[in-house]
């Protein structure tokens, strides 16, 4: 295997291997797993996809782990999870978590984020994944164990520390406007840059946000909010106008303010620098929320 994998890790990955081979199945991790390890960022989760039913695979692996408290499983999604209880020692004891799905196709309605979704292949599961870094594939079968499948050129971007979409991002970002928050979301924990093309669609789909719930956009602010630099991310919602839709009262920051005649100071930008300050000392939320809104009066 290409990627930093501990020796737990490998031997869990085998068993998956052996699991999928019995059931006649190709299966693969997929996703964050993958780009985090080829990053050299800690994560205590992976995603496998294979090529046929994900819960009976889950189940299969369930048999040779004896996971407590057993398999996790959503039928109407066809989704399962489960937990290796106490497996990172260096991490306090720290639990895995795998998921598994059958890959899929999916196509939307303008009017909702909820695809309707077809068994695909792994080639589909990719296609449909939101950034090329998230499309990065590791086969887990025994004739190809731990080749990289890389059809988007994803590890080419992660070098270069670009976020851009697999396909046409105008169409990735209508069929499922989350996306755009993602890319911020990406571009601001990592560092990275949105591709131009990327970024302008973003810009171009801008009202798409409105179909996403209050929830799932709130989730997406918190993540920035808790990156090491969260004015990355805000800067990137200011000029893609992201914020202006889902955070019209920091927009009003914008702008000199002027006394006596004289310029004084941007609140908006003032602000981004304060909650940068207070970042650089505490990982607490709230705290880095109350930087972000102490001038919002």
């Amino acid at each position: 295997m290409d990627i930093s994998c501990s020796d737990k890790e490998l031997f869990v990955f085998k068993k998956i291997g052996h699991a999928a081979t019995e059931l006649g199945m190709p299966c693969y991790i997929i996703g964050g797993f993958v780009r985090d390890k080829l990053l050299g960022r800690v994560t205590k989760d992976a995603d496998i996809v294979c090529v046929g039913d994900g819960i009976q695979l889950a189940h299969k692996v369930a048999e040779r782990f004896q996971p407590k408290p057993g398999v996790s499983f959503f039928k109407n999604f066809g989704t399962a999870q489960i937990k290796l209880k106490h497996f990172y020692e260096e991490e306090g004891n720290g639990d895995f978590e795998i998921e598994f799905v059958g890959a899929r196709k999916e196509s939307y309605r303008y009017h909702s984020r909820n695809p309707e979704v077809v068994p695909g292949t792994l080639e589909d599961d990719q296609e449909r994944r939101d950034f090329t870094i998230n499309a990065l594939a590791i086969d887990l079968g025994q004739d190809n164990f731990g080749a990289l499948i890389d059809p988007f050129k994803g590890v080419q971007d992660l070098e270069k520390k670009i976020i851009q979409t697999p396909l046409d991002p105008a169409q990735t970002f209508s069929d499922d406007p989350l996306r755009m928050m993602r890319a911020v979301r990406f571009a601001s924990q990592m560092n990275f840059v949105i591709a131009p093309a990327t970024f302008q669609a973003i810009k171009d789909n801008v009202e798409r946000i409105r179909i996403i719930s209050q929830e799932r956009i709130t989730d997406e602010l918190n993540k920035i909010m808790l990156s090491a630099r969260p004015s990355i991310g805000l800067d990137l919602l200011y000029k893609t106008g992201l914020l202006h839709i889902i955070f019209p009262q920091m927009i009003d920051l914008a702008g000199a303010e002027y006394m006596d005649g004289m310029g004084h100071k941007d609140n908006f930008y003032h602000t981004l620098q304060v909650v940068d300050n207070i970042s650089r000392h505490t990982n607490d939320l709230w705290l880095r929320w109350a930087a972000l809104l102490h001038d919002i009066g």
